[in-house]
């Protein structure tokens, strides 16, 4: 008589504990309850305690298990989740696997800089390359993201049929712009399944780029990217410097565009503060609609950190949330590498989520700043080492200490926030974007001959450590 299904996966968990570490067995795979298998389908279903750990199962021993399992039940099987989200009220959901589990059949090796094939003629063939789990439903609205939110929202519904083409987004680094061009990508995917859509990073572009002119297939690459109906690319501030791959870009944006195709873009700066991009470019880019992505304030961290929790069925105290939202420095990646770490070391030291637990993990994950500079505090510190007043640096005169305090407050204000230069121009006498710029190479070629000067300035800048 053949072994249960039950018995099969004992069958598993003990080959599974002969490949990992004790600690891995007993954090990821111990609490883990067989639910039932179903021979006819070949489906398994087990119970996993968390969203946090199925993702963790998904992410990092999906190998491990399509070789247990095939070996264990003699077969290809498809393995199912059920996700505890409720333990209180006993609330659960099912998710798939991310695919069907199939040893037998070899896995195509992927090559993560590998040019488009430009032979993918059907959108079923070309991978979008998108995160399905940055969704808009996952993407909580404040009113830092209102505004990029909602036209996101219409581009996903109208692909290249709005007057936001191309849509630029910009903002600071965890702010959620990954996190919105992806839930563009993957709602317009929803909505139009025949569009070719396709998610790339500069880095990768250029990657591909430098592949395809080594290998001589610039054409070919060229051709692939102009047809595509959905083009996003991420972080393109690294383009900076890269004449040629701008230069290729360009051909592939003009063809795009006058075909009505939609074009998604984002950077870490506004399209005026990418030095080395040419004119040609930064026109293209600011036709359509540029958008800023600000750092979430605290309660739009605290409504993060809520729906975080509820989705993968945690219970984490107010107050932690609280100190957690006011200790992130408005970073969104902060925010999930925080409550990750907790679920982490809940788990593995079978510990409750407090004070003390939150405290400890932010100390390591999160470098805290009590005290962050603004425009505002260092003008008061430049002003007053000058002897001179806000109105005078504000004012239209070119009185030459005037001069010399508005260019070292606006230096010393990139150099410390992590504003643009636009707004920099903005909040210090209403300047334009380009006043900033000069005034700091201004002060930059002068600290480099001129030691007095390199001396005061230090000067300054260490009366803002006293000051935090």
């Amino acid at each position: 008589m053949g072994k249960t299904p039950k018995a099969l996966w004992d069958d598993c968990l003990h080959l599974i504990r002969e490949n990992v570490t004790e600690q891995q067995y007993k954090t990821w795979f111990a609490p883990i309850v067989f639910e039932k298998y179903d021979a006819e389908s070949q489906t398994l279903l087990i119970q996993v305690p968390s969203r946090y750990v199925y993702e963790y199962l998904e992410q990092y021993y999906v190998t491990l298990l399509s070789k247990v399992l095939c070996r264990c039940f003699g077969t290809s099987v498809q393995l199912n989740y059920r996700i505890v989200v409720d333990k209180a009220h006993k609330l659960t959901v099912e998710e798939e696997g991310s695919e069907p589990v199939n040893i037998e059949r070899p896995q195509e090796t992927k090559r993560a800089n590998k040019a488009p094939n430009i032979l993918d003629a059907t959108p079923s063939d070309l991978n979008p390359q998108l995160d399905v789990h940055k969704t808009f439903q996952s993407f909580i609205e404040g009113d830092s993201n209102k505004l990029p939110r909602t036209v996101g929202l219409s581009i996903a519904e109208h692909p290249g049929k709005t007057t936001f083409n191309p849509f630029f987004v910009f903002g600071p680094s965890g702010c959620g712009k990954t996190h919105l061009i992806n839930a563009i990508g993957v709602k317009c995917k929803e909505m139009y399944p025949q569009k070719r859509v396709l998610y790339v990073s500069a880095r990768l572009f250029q990657v591909q780029f430098t592949d395809a002119t080594r290998q001589n297939t610039v054409n070919d690459f060229i051709h692939f990217y102009q047809s595509i109906d959905v083009l996003i690319v991420d972080d393109i501030q690294e383009w900076a410097t890269a004449t040629k791959t701008l230069d290729t870009f360009f051909h592939i944006f003009d063809h795009l565009f006058r075909l009505g195709k939609q074009i998604i873009l984002a950077s870490d700066r506004p399209p005026v503060d990418l030095q080395g991009v040419k004119d040609r470019l930064l026109t293209r880019f600011a036709c359509g609609l540029i958008a800023e992505l600000e750092k979430p304030n605290v309660q739009l961290c605290i409504d993060i950190l809520h729906s975080k929790c509820k989705r993968d069925g945690l219970r984490i105290p107010e107050d932690v949330i609280q100190f957690i939202a006011e200790t992130a420095n408005g970073s969104v990646r902060d925010l999930e590498g925080v409550v990750n770490s907790l679920m982490a070391y809940s788990i593995v030291y079978n510990a409750a989520i407090d004070m003390r637990l939150a405290e400890r993990v932010i100390k390591r994950a999160v470098k805290v700043d009590n005290h962050p500079l603004t425009v505002d505090d260092i003008l008061e510190k430049v002003c007053g080492h000058y002897n001179v007043t806000q109105q005078n640096v504000f004012s239209k005169s070119r009185k030459r200490d005037y001069v010399i305090v508005r260019q070292v407050s606006m230096y010393l204000a990139q150099k410390y926030t992590k504003m643009p230069a636009s707004r920099i121009g903005q909040l210090i006498g209403g300047r334009d974007h380009s006043t900033v710029i000069h005034s700091c190479s201004t002060i930059e070629q002068r600290l480099k001959v001129d030691k007095s000067f390199s001396a005061e300035l230090s000067s300054i800048e260490n009366s803002f450590k006293l000051k935090q």
